[in-house]
């Protein structure tokens, strides 16, 4: 198993988001960059959270440490312009024992963290109503989409869309369900 591969992760704790879904493409809100008409929904739009005292720049921000308990690595994944590049150095050594079986609740969330600070991401995210939200990952060089997006095949968007699964659930119920362990935000004492 790839160390970075959370596929298997979702398959174990997460079963009931382990599919491949289909969406029409023509019906679709998608995600690609920030700057596009969708791209507050990502998770790299420029909108702050507060959690306590400390400010992220975004929740991708939030979420990357969220799998860390080590003070260098917390440090220098906030200090980082792209903190999931930054992330990715980390892991190896540093990731959290228990982040396989978190990870979905920890987007969670990042994401009703979002939702609840930030009134431009509820207006946007209001504004997908009649449509799927998909993060569209057709120009990224894998042959699949990951666990997190979909590719264009023909006219359908192919893949898990696991964030876009996530954001449809908190659009359609203004609230998002997850647990975290105790220490899950053991990482914001050093920031």
């Amino acid at each position: 198993m790839n160390f970075y591969s959370i596929a298997p992760f979702i398959q174990q704790y997460y079963p009931q988001y382990y599919s491949i879904e289909r969406y029409p493409a023509g019906r679709c809100a998608c995600i690609r960059k920030v700057a596009d008409e969708w791209g507050i929904l990502g998770n790299f739009a420029r909108t702050p959270l507060a959690l306590g005292n400390v400010v992220f720049k975004n929740s991708e921000q939030l979420f990357q440490l969220m799998k860390f308990k080590d003070k260098d690595a917390v440090e220098a994944v906030y200090a980082a312009a792209n903190p999931k590049f930054t992330a990715k150095h980390w892991e190896k050594s540093f990731r959290r024992s228990d982040w396989g079986s978190i990870i979905v609740d920890a987007m969670k969330f990042c994401l009703q963290a979002k939702y609840e600070q930030c009134a431009s991401f509820r207006d946007a995210l209001a504004k997908t109503a009649e449509r799927f939200i998909v993060e569209d990952q057709t120009s990224f060089p894998k042959k699949t989409a990951d666990t997190w997006g979909v590719k264009l095949v023909q006219d359908e968007y192919v893949g898990p869309n696991l964030l876009g699964r996530l954001l449809m659930e908190l659009r359609d119920n203004g609230n998002l369900s997850y647990w975290l362990p105790d220490d899950a935000f053991l990482f914001t004492q050093y920031l």
